[in-house]
């Protein structure tokens, strides 16, 4: 009953702001059209209200949603890009509660001073200020209590919402409203364990130990569990406060190219990359040795990305540098992702069309995120099925050249890219790059090739034709015994027919 309860809701609402249009079953229906409240405002608009509406779950799968910009429409996209997940903190007496609970101690034992209003709340944790005994600052994150119930409620519902779309609506099967929602099951999963955040959180800190462009907050990992993280607290001002930025005499252009840089080192030399990099999660520190950092928060939704994806986004990035269509083409080929039998001089006109006005612009009015999308859009027509980690590295680069282009509107994206780009192809497929290759693989060698002499004459001295005719021998002695037992089928089969026939005459 209680399900049946929040799915009327969710029809209710969906009626209310004149969902009804995205089924056009139900909108030509005139008793649903006269129901509906909301139709003057555009679509997209509505969609974000109704979700913000439902409430904080629906608010976070609308931010997934809007990631999937190689499925969702453009305009709506943009629109549910615009969801804050922000609601209301629930009480601090709670929140202690369960911070105890998730470490096993006294609040006291832990934490010298702990501040009972939350800095931040969302719709699956919160975060608190304090201080340890020892005199360091730290934040604390705890998950809401119960929230994994009310989570697994509405991901049933929403599975159920799925598929009535998939049924109802003509592009829902294109749109794989079912394959969402388990993305969206998934990115939850991560994030209700806050293990997964703070070894997300380690790892790139480890990455970028010695690095002057990014800090990473330490995690305290004695004091961490599934539902309560700790880590180091982080002084900043927010990315987005550019005028207080500059009046603390940041170089605001250099800061915009090392965000640039940041983004493709995590990229293309480590592989693993901060997915959820908009400017609430970026603080610029001066502190320490004088120069701007960038501080990274929030380590819940982290993309990763093998050694072929990297060679395929930087053999793509470099051919649309130079505008080399049949090499994009040829890499789409080469990655396996573009059927074999697919026609590259087709395959390279079309991402000629999607390329050639873009490129018409200034340079500074492209966004490279923008062009991906284009051409993962351009892709489909010949059944390129995109990986999901390259939709969730597109919307990052999306990120980032917004924030970019709001720190720095003359950023050359192109111009601070190719270098790097570059750089790392020549170590790739360079001199370097065979060193690099040799050095990893030498411990497998090392202790392969000692063994080659017994396991070439180990190969040499098997009798292959023997095993051979052994094979062939137990396969005809099986169809003999499948032919004996036809045969005698056959004749019960004869038997039984004469005594029929006997029997009737």
């Amino acid at each position: 009953m209680a399900r049946l309860t929040r799915l009327l809701r969710i029809f209710a609402v969906g009626l209310r702001f004149g969902l009804h249009e995205f089924i056009p079953r139900f909108a030509r229906n005139p008793f649903v059209r006269l129901a509906a409240r909301r139709t003057g405002e555009p679509r997209a608009q509505r969609l974000r209200e109704a979700l913000e509406t439902l409430g904080p779950i629906y608010v976070k799968f609308g931010q997934v949603l809007s990631t999937r910009r190689d499925l969702v429409p453009l305009d709506i996209a943009d629109e549910l890009a615009k969801l804050q997940d922000r609601v209301p903190p629930f009480p601090s007496d709670l929140a202690i509660a369960e911070i105890e609970k998730g470490l096993g101690r006294r609040i006291e034992a832990v934490f010298a001073t702990f501040e009972r209003e939350p800095v931040a709340s969302a719709s699956i944790a919160q975060v608190h200020l304090a201080r340890l005994h020892d005199g360091r600052e730290v934040a604390v994150k705890v998950l809401r209590p119960r929230v994994e119930e009310e989570i697994a409620k509405d991901v049933a519902l929403l599975a159920t919402a799925a598929q009535f779309v998939e049924r109802l609506w003509p592009d829902g099967r294109r749109l794989k409203p079912r394959e969402m929602v388990a993305e969206f099951a998934r990115h939850l999963e991560d994030e209700l364990n806050l293990m997964h955040e703070a070894a997300n959180a380690s790892q790139l800190r480890r990455n970028f130990e010695r690095s002057a462009l990014l800090l990473v907050p330490e995690v305290h990992w004695d004091l961490c569990s599934e539902r309560v993280m700790v880590m180091q607290r982080m002084h900043g001002t927010p990315v987005s406060q550019v005028e207080t930025l500059r009046a603390k005499g940041v170089d605001i252009p250099a800061l915009a190219r090392a965000g640039v840089e940041i983004f493709f080192t995590q990229v293309f030399r480590d592989g693993f990359f901060h997915a959820d990099m908009h400017p609430g999660n970026i603080l610029v520190t001066t502190e320490g040795e004088g120069s701007s950092r960038y501080v990274a928060l929030d380590f819940g939704i982290m993309g990763t990305l093998t050694e072929v994806d990297k060679n395929y986004l930087a053999q793509n990035f470099l051919a649309f540098f130079n505008r080399d269509y049949r090499r994009v083409a040829q890499a789409h080929l080469d990655a396996g992702w573009v059927p074999a039998d697919t026609r590259i001089d087709e395959f390279e006109t079309a991402i000629r069309a999607v390329c050639e006005p873009v490129f018409a612009r200034p340079l500074k009015e492209i966004y490279f995120g923008r062009l991906l999308l284009r051409l993962f859009q351009a892709s489909r027509r010949f059944n390129v099925e995109i990986q999901p980690q390259l939709v969730l590295l597109q919307k990052t680069l999306l990120n980032i050249e917004g924030l970019g282009r709001q720190l720095d509107p003359d950023l050359d994206l192109w111009r601070s890219a190719k270098p790097y780009l570059e750089r790392w192809m020549n170590e790739q497929v360079g001199w370097r790059g065979m060193l690099r290759v040799l050095r990893q693989e030498a411990p497998f060698w090392a202790s392969t090739l000692p063994q080659l002499p017994r396991l070439a004459h180990r190969a040499l001295s098997r009798d292959r034709l023997g095993e051979l005719g052994a094979a062939l021998e137990r396969l005809t002695q099986e169809n003999a015994r499948r032919n004996d037992l036809l045969s005698a089928l056959l004749v019960v089969f004869t038997v039984a027919l004469i005594v029929l026939a006997i029997s009737l005459f």
